[in-house]
């Protein structure tokens, strides 16, 4: 097995090509990582470090400490992808650090260098690492409360418990209630499991951990509240995150299967190797630190199950116990083709794409659809072809590579899932769906007009053009306009007496402005003619 610097070096390669290769080079997307850096970018040019803002209104989905950390990147780096996602990278580096620490004292650094490697080279996890939004920072302070309660349930010392304290306190300012309920929730199970509920109670009930608390997280919930008075609390706790579970946000439903299909995609290639732990369940309960594992992860997905509101990345608060499970067991591993069925099929249908996307392209009726069809069955050219085949073959390859161990194949799955992902699909992905908008952005910054948007939600068109875009349903002539495409007609319809002149389409979104008068179509970039022949629903 892998010596300690052959580990660090191993490690130190999974890290740079999961967290930080390719991290600032696409486009932000929409809608999560443009309303965070939307926020962000306005945070710096307000002086305002207290209360988030978007297009100049409070944005109360999440509390500050992401957005300072992407304020403090950008003052050093500037403000660019890079920057903006850093803070991410930066933080899955910190959990997979403490992944590999936490294991390697309970049961050896062999294993804790193969959870690490599953970690780095877990679908989900690269995805969220690379992304300028919350949730790597989220799962850093989560894992380090749960990582800190087993040791303080080991051996108890008040410097442990005020650490813990310490953990909830920056996760409760990163995104909330969700970074204590889960570790109090799973520690009283536990503690339960083995009859030691008085250690729980001694250790939710001590008065110096929530004066820590309460010196990390109080000031600026404190302080918002003296800014805004009740405002934050009412949207942020009732409708963010009570609302969330009792109700459907922004359209993201799910029937109550929905993590059963879902976790086997978010641990990809790894999905095969989680499915042989779930026989083993009755012997894993019997050993302390797994059932400790176990009891975290079964918490988030029976937890989240029942919630109205679902995405993919909430199973990830509840992944980090598995990594170590699947590293600890991974002697049991016995069959490679029910291990590598998952990530064969994954990189088939990566294959397939270029085949489904103009069958898809036929069947959509929604002007930017078909537009985002279109230019996606374009991108994905006889490079992506050859490199997903090559995918393809590389895997089914390891698949009967009998000299080595099933686990070694699978890690070494993850590391051409990683190569495919992020240097062959998600940059045609960006370049498709996300490029248009930082071009647009960019022209309506070179062109320096008043500019807003209409009936279209992409704030990364703001971080671009560096300023606030006000959302309008009838600009004014004159008023550059960002918009998609499918409300081309709803736009025209807004002003059916002046010429719409279209100065910039491509794909999914479009820049128009009402001529003023006596401007005519003197620039020569279109006009009516070419108004989308379709509508659609709001952005």
């Amino acid at each position: 097995m892998w010596q300690p610097p052959a580990a660090f070096a191993l490690l130190a390669l999974a890290v740079w090509l999961a967290f930080f290769w390719q991290l600032g080079a696409v486009p932000l997307y929409d809608l999560d990582e443009g309303a965070f850096t939307e926020a962000t970018r306005e945070m710096l040019a307000s002086g305002n470090f207290i209360t988030p803002q978007r297009d100049g209104a409070p944005r109360y989905d999440k509390p500050v400490l992401i957005y300072w950390l992407q304020a403090a990147s950008v003052s050093v780096l500037g403000l660019n992808e890079l920057a903006l996602r850093l803070p991410s990278a930066i933080a899955a580096t910190l959990w997979l650090a403490a992944l590999w620490g936490f294991t390697r004292a309970r049961v050896d650094a062999a294993t804790a260098t193969v959870a690490a490697l599953i970690m780095a080279f877990g679908l989900q996890v690269a995805i969220i690492g690379k992304a300028a939004v919350a949730d790597a920072v989220l799962n850093l302070f989560i894992a380090l409360a749960f990582f800190d309660i087993y040791r303080w349930l080991e051996q108890p010392r008040r410097g442990l418990l005020l650490r813990v304290y310490l953990w909830l306190g920056l996760g409760f300012l990163t995104k909330g209630p969700v970074a204590v309920f889960f570790p109090l929730l799973v520690s009283f199970a536990y503690c339960l499991s083995l009859g030691r509920w008085r250690d729980w109670l001694r250790a939710v009930f001590a008065p110096l951990g929530w004066l820590v608390f309460i010196a990390v997280a109080g000031p600026w919930y404190l302080a918002i509240y003296l800014e805004d008075g009740a405002g934050f609390f009412r949207s942020f706790f009732l409708e963010h995150n009570v609302g969330r579970y009792g109700g459907v946000k922004h359209g993201h439903a799910g029937f109550p299967g929905y993590y059963l299909v879902m976790l086997p995609v978010v641990l990809l290639p790894f999905t095969g190797w989680f499915l042989r732990l779930v026989p083993m369940v009755r012997t894993l309960w019997g050993q302390p630190l797994d059932r400790f594992l176990l009891l975290w992860f079964a918490a988030v997905f029976v937890t989240f199950s029942f919630s109205d509101t679902k995405l993919p990345h909430y199973m990830v608060y509840g992944i980090t116990p598995l990594f170590i499970l699947m590293a600890r067991h991974r002697a049991a591993l016995n069959s490679p083709w029910l291990a590598f069925a998952p990530p064969v099929a994954f990189m088939a249908l990566l294959a397939a794409l270029p085949l489904v996307l103009p069958l898809l392209a036929g069947q959509a009726d929604r002007p930017h659809e078909q537009a985002m069809l279109a230019a996606g069955t374009e991108a994905l050219d006889w490079l992506y072809g050859l490199t997903t085949l090559a995918g393809l073959a590389t895997l089914l390859l390891l698949a009967g590579l009998s000299r080595l161990p099933i686990w070694q194949r699978l890690l070494l799955a993850g590391v051409v899932q990683t190569l495919v992902v992020f240097g062959a699909l998600v940059p045609r992905v960006f370049a498709v769906m996300q490029a248009p908008v930082k071009q647009a952005a960019l022209m309506a910054r070179a062109l320096d007009q008043p500019t807003v948007v209409f009936r279209t939600s992409m704030p990364s068109f703001s971080v671009y053009r560096e300023a606030i875009t006000p959302q309008s349903d009838r600009p004014a002539p004159g008023e550059l306009v960002f918009l998609r495409v499918d409300k081309l007609d709803d736009l025209a319809a807004t002003r059916p007496d002046a010429p719409l002149v279209t100065l910039y389409r491509r794909g999914p979104v479009a820049l128009a402005t009402f001529a003023r008068d006596g401007d005519g179509h003197s620039n020569g970039r279109g006009g009516a003619a070419e108004r989308a022949d379709a509508r659609g629903d709001d952005g």
